[in-house]
């Protein structure tokens, strides 16, 4: 007699397409989801995560292949499912017009939990996410991290036997985050299973089990570390070379022996497809570094897109020499009413550097942000854009900028041409000039296929890739990314970044901020900013040495970052001032 398996999801032969001729969304999936555990969900833009996720919950019906829930068939017994599950959708699908308290109890009518019960129920989760001090407040006033906590307790009002989460992660800060994973960690403790999507592969790395989807198809499923450990022996550090390290890196990623290759602090991580060095990195200092998950996830899917940027080789080279800086905050200051959301920020960007605004949410860096983009008026202070003072030449300072915001912000009814034709003309572009760049960046950023689709359809890496294209369209000398990567997988991450090194080797210089840690080691200075005021000012370097201790010999960007943010909690009002 057969064993019972102890799966509390099986997935198998699963198939599912979007009209008839379409490919496969997913492809013929063999899995399951075992109790107490957490499961990762990773794999780049497009894989197929949302709809296994979706599937899973009986809200939509596989095309071939079975999806069974605690036995349940989710094609016929679909409300069995839902009754016995937690979902946390990828989009933050709470109302913000509401409080966190009616947020709950709308919740609560929806999942059918009885009246009598909710006063306990909701003070256990209120404790549990630490929201109980906000029960009043709008869930459009919450910070990031605050939304997916709230979105985490609605999910959790029914205590669920199976919890999905869709990116519960995207947008957080890393404190947040490891709150959040903590949270769901006691969860499983509980015996429930857990699966968690995500485009941050450290957390998939601390997962118990991983899922990786490439194109709709299972390229492995299994512990992280045997994934991680592919890459064991060829992963490097790389230091003592000559010029400039962006330049050098774009050189590496074009030789067919590097897979990989990111900036790190002053060095170079690398991830070769053989053990032995290529020729040209003979004469630099390698260090054998310890493998991370993504350097397995992005060698398995075939390494990174190289280190060429068209975009770069068709933009115009600014002069590197120019004296004035870029970018300068004075003293940047914005209250409202009583509140200060940022106070006496000061720092200087040089032509061609690429400067971090590091910060948990609500920290003050988007109203940081938005001051040195002319969008909100500082209190006091002022800032400058490639030599112009915003409150007197704001005009002239955003024909010199490019902007992406931190959330999608183009025109969703347009098409995605219709999008870049505006903003060609937004940006005073002739006619000729228009379609010229319409058309380049069209090609670099492959929309081609999508043009006339609407902007709001578009996969999130599509609506970023479209994003970027539309704020450099004028060739902008200075340009100001808001969290341009969140939610992005590696693949998308290191596309957009190869262009980004490019622009700053011609001469662009940028103001980026980012929750991605690894991200902020590209800068080569950060501003950590903590309840509005700047903390830390250094090279990625800097911060992290200023972390080092003995329990922490070789900190993460991220363990910087937590211990920075609470040293400067824990001696109260926090400081301004350097690292060295």
């Amino acid at each position: 007699m057969d064993t019972p398996s102890p799966a509390v999801v099986t997935v198998r032969s699963l198939t599912k397409r979007f009209g008839p001729d379409g490919p496969p969304a997913l492809d013929a999936l063999d899995a399951e989801i075992l109790p107490g555990e957490i499961t990762g969900l990773v794999g780049p833009d497009g894989a197929g995560k949302t709809t296994l996720i979706r599937l899973m919950t009986g809200l939509m019906a596989p095309t071939e292949g079975h999806v069974e829930v605690f036995g349940n068939d989710t094609r016929t017994r679909a409300q069995a499912v839902q009754e016995a599950i937690g979902y946390m959708p990828q989009r933050f699908g709470l109302y913000e017009d509401l409080s966190v308290l009616e947020n709950l109890t709308l919740y609560a009518e929806l999942r059918g939990l009885p009246e009598q019960d909710r006063p306990e129920v909701f003070a256990e989760l209120l404790r549990f996410t630490d929201l109980a001090r906000f029960t009043a407040r709008l869930a459009g006033r919450l910070s990031g991290g605050m939304k997916q906590k709230l979105g985490l307790a609605c999910a959790l009002l029914k205590k669920p036997r199976l919890l999905l989460l869709d990116e519960p992660g995207v947008g957080v800060d890393p404190i947040s985050r490891r709150e959040l994973w903590s949270m769901v960690e006691n969860l499983t403790r509980e015996g429930i299973a857990v699966v968690w999507s995500t485009a941050y592969l450290d957390e998939a790395e601390a997962c118990s089990r991983v899922l990786l989807l490439n194109e709709g198809k299972l390229l492995f499923a299994g512990p992280p570390g045997q994934l991680t450990g592919r890459t064991r022996g060829r992963v490097f550090r790389v230091s003592g070379f000559q010029g400039r390290k962006r330049d050098v890196l774009a050189g590496l990623l074009e030789d067919p022996l590097v897979s990989d290759g990111v900036i790190q602090g002053e060095a170079l991580r690398l991830v070769l497809r053989q053990e032995s060095p290529p020729e040209r990195l003979q004469g630099m200092v390698m260090v054998p570094a310890e493998p991370r998950f993504e350097d397995s996830f992005v060698d398995l899917l075939g390494g990174g897109p190289g280190g060429r940027s068209v975009l770069a080789e068709n933009t115009r080279e600014f002069p590197k020499d120019d004296p004035k800086p870029a970018i300068e905050a004075r003293g940047l200051t914005r209250m409202f009413g009583d509140f200060t959301a940022a106070a006496d920020i000061t720092f200087s960007v040089p032509r061609g550097e690429i400067f971090g605004l590091l910060g948990p949410n609500g920290a003050g860096k988007s109203t940081t942000f938005k001051m040195l983009c002319g969008l909100l008026k500082p209190t006091r202070g002022e800032g400058r854009v490639a030599g112009f003072d915003l409150r007197r030449d704001g005009a002239n300072a955003r024909n010199r900028l490019g902007y992406m915001a931190q959330k999608f912000s183009l025109y969703g009814d347009l098409s995605v041409a219709q999008n870049l034709d505006f903003f060609a003309g937004v940006y005073g572009l002739d006619r000729a000039s228009r379609r010229a760049r319409t058309r380049m960046m069209t090609e670099i950023f492959d929309l081609g296929p999508y043009a006339r689709q609407s902007a709001r359809d578009l996969p999130l890496g599509l609506k970023q890739r479209l994003a970027l294209a539309c704020s450099v369209m004028h060739e902008p000398d200075v340009l100001f990314l808001d969290e341009p990567t969140s939610g992005v997988d590696p693949i998308t991450r290191r596309e957009f970044w190869t262009h980004i090194n490019g622009l700053v080797e011609r001469g662009v210089s940028v103001l980026v901020t980012t929750h991605f840690m690894d991200e902020a080691e590209y800068c080569d200075r950060i501003s950590l900013i903590y309840r509005g005021r700047s903390i830390a000012l250094g090279s990625p370097d800097d911060l992290k040495a200023s972390a080092r201790s003995d329990d922490l010999p070789d900190p993460t960007m991220e363990d910087a970052f937590i211990a920075l943010i609470r040293k400067s909690g824990a001696d109260g009002e926090p400081k301004g001032g350097t690292v060295s």
